[in-house]
């Protein structure tokens, strides 16, 4: 029964995710200026995330919420990195 809940899940979600990401990648190649684009890869980058600890409970791998998590940090530390640029336009300090 437990399973039956989490595929009924994914079945209704999946559909949406993948819409998402159409709509992130159209705003990513598309954007009028590079700060839509960066929040439009970060959004596709968090929702991957989101989507990676789903697959973590269907699949009963927990190592994928380790990797969401190593994501979600990644994408917070290029988060950082790019509006430090678009700031001061220097990077490295």
């Amino acid at each position: 029964m437990d399973i039956s809940i989490i595929q009924s899940f994914i079945i209704y979600v999946l559909p949406v995710y993948i819409v998402a990401f159409v709509l992130y990648t159209i705003r990513a190649l598309k954007g009028p200026t590079i700060s839509d684009q960066v929040l439009a890869i970060d959004a596709m980058s968090y929702d991957l995330a989101a989507f990676l600890v789903v697959l973590s409970i269907f699949f009963k791998e927990p190592i994928l919420i380790g990797t969401a998590i190593v994501l979600a940090l990644w994408i917070y530390a290029l988060d950082i990195y790019i509006a430090k640029y678009l700031e001061k336009k220097e990077v490295g300090e």
